[in-house]
């Protein structure tokens, strides 16, 4: 029996040695090849990945990319993340081959996470082909004239969030606060609802869906991707109880075709004559309240946090904005006229997008061979660019930890090297909506406060978007009137 027993021991110990081995020539067999970037791969499946997220929860997500770029001494490198093999592109001229090389040489890659978290998309092709409707579907609510329209409203519901949220305190967190904001405004303009109390059953789960999306895809109680798609899951039923309500209401003539995105994509059909099913629906909606809702209130955040910091910045800001303000009639709500005042205050607004940039950078996927600055990228292959390769770089921002404005007048930075809403046929179609919530907020923040941080050296984490650790808490002080 104790023979038998050490037997079957020897053949457990045989089969994992085997499965380890097979695990570790298929992890290498992805990288090798002629010409390939210089690189480490990590480890099987987790590759590097845990170096990658970790340095961006110390609130270095730069420090991946500097440590590597300097070792191997090559602005393009290998590795593996998120399961993939991979090469991260740094400077400007990797950000103008990829973006200009959109569609022909590379497109838009997700993790396998996304189409966990968004379902629809792989019942009914997959991410990149629903991502290509998606902004079909958008230009109609994102052209200038539109935009025009949203500045009042996005006004209004800033008057209201301010009258709810701040006036009457002491002391009030900033990052949960701006995240009500940016949500309320989504909310508003993409479904027309308007109930506070509605909107925030549905406001919290958000931050889990955005932290699963970027995620090591382990679907296991307590991981973030699981976290994730259970809040997607607690989302799309509530906006499936929306959709339901909006198609009673546009068959009862209670609701407007055109009253905003959600009426357009129940009746507008794709060229077989085909509508979207309410999970389609669904999945769109909550993509874009992801993406109009998020990266807006970590700026919104940063923003806080930078002119507590440097009061003669915050001072160039109250002034140019006190103008604005003194300029209105009582009551009178601020229009596009006045967001084009707002110069000097959308100068700051970029060079806090450019030390905290949203987006940290994106993947792409290699739809053939390539070559690039002489080394070979292989069909499959996914490709990552970071904001922080240009933003933080010297080469591109003299002084790049050092704030200023100024980097922003005239022709600003050279092409390629700001780019927090990415770039080429991929850009953020929401940047001008970004522009105009970011404005808005800055202009009902420093005519009603001044503030100060109530933990000086609060840590920064990027998880997925760079946020204060405890949230960014400051004490306020309002003008006396």
């Amino acid at each position: 029996m104790e023979h038998f027993y050490l037997s079957l021991l020897l053949l457990f110990v045989s089969f994992v040695t085997l499965s380890l081995f097979t695990l570790f020539y298929k992890h290498r067999s992805h990288f090798t090849g002629p010409n390939l970037p210089p690189g480490k791969t990590g480890y099987p499946m987790i590759g590097e990945s845990l170096e990658f997220l970790s340095t961006g929860w110390k609130g270095h997500p730069e420090k991946f990319i500097f440590d590597r770029m300097t070792k191997f001494s090559s602005e393009v490198f290998k590795t593996s993340l998120l399961g993939q093999p991979a090469a991260v592109f740094c400077g400007a001229a990797c950000n103008k081959f990829l973006f200009s090389n959109e569609n022909k040489l590379v497109t838009a890659w997700w993790p396998d996470s996304v189409n966990k978290i968004f379902p629809s998309s792989t019942q009914t092709s997959n991410s990149k082909e629903e991502a290509k409707k998606m902004r079909k579907l958008l230009p109609q609510f994102l052209k200038p004239e539109a935009l025009q329209k949203y500045i009042s409203i996005m006004d209004t519901i800033a008057q209201r969030h301010f009258a709810s949220g701040w006036e009457g305190q002491k002391e009030v967190t900033v990052f949960p606060l701006a995240k009500r904001y940016t949500f309320w405004l989504a909310c508003r303009l993409f479904l027309s609802l308007e109930d506070p109390n509605h909107i925030a059953r549905f406001a919290d789960p958000f931050h889990s869906v955005a932290s699963g999306i970027i995620s090591i895809p382990i679907d296991l109680p307590g991981t973030p991707f699981n976290r994730g798609i259970k809040a997607s899951n607690f989302i799309r039923k509530e906006l499936s109880l929306i959709i339901k309500q909006r198609r009673v209401d546009l068959g009862e003539g209670k609701a407007s075709p055109t009253q905003d995105i959600l009426s357009h994509m129940l009746l507008t059909s794709d060229e077989s004559g085909q509508y979207m099913t309410e999970l389609d629906i669904a999945d769109k909606i909550l993509g874009l309240l992801i993406g109009g809702h998020d990266t807006a209130s970590a700026a919104c955040t940063f923003i806080v946090k930078y002119l507590a910091e440097l009061p003669h910045i915050y001072e160039g800001v109250y002034n140019e904005q006190m103008e604005i303000a003194n300029s209105k009639a009582p009551g009178e709500l601020l229009n596009w006229e006045d967001i084009q005042k707002m110069r000097y205050s959308w100068n700051v607004a970029c060079e806090v997008l450019r030390l905290a940039p949203p987006l940290q950078g994106a993947f792409r996927e290699a739809i053939n061979d390539f070559i690039f600055n002489g080394f070979s990228i292989p069909k499959g292959w996914k490709l990552y660019w970071s904001a922080n390769s240009t933003h933080r770089s010297a080469e591109y921002f003299p002084e790049p930890e050092k704030f200023d404005p100024s980097r922003f007048e005239g022709r600003g930075p050279a092409p390629y090297t700001f780019v927090p809403f990415g770039g080429g046929p991929r850009m953020c179609p929401g940047k001008e909506y970004a522009r105009l919530e970011i404005l808005v907020f800055m202009h009902n923040l420093v005519k009603r406060f001044r503030w100060e941080k109530m933990i000086p050296d609060e840590k920064i984490v990027v998880d997925p978007m760079p946020m204060p650790a405890k949230g960014l808490p400051v004490r306020l002080y309002p003008h006396k009137a």
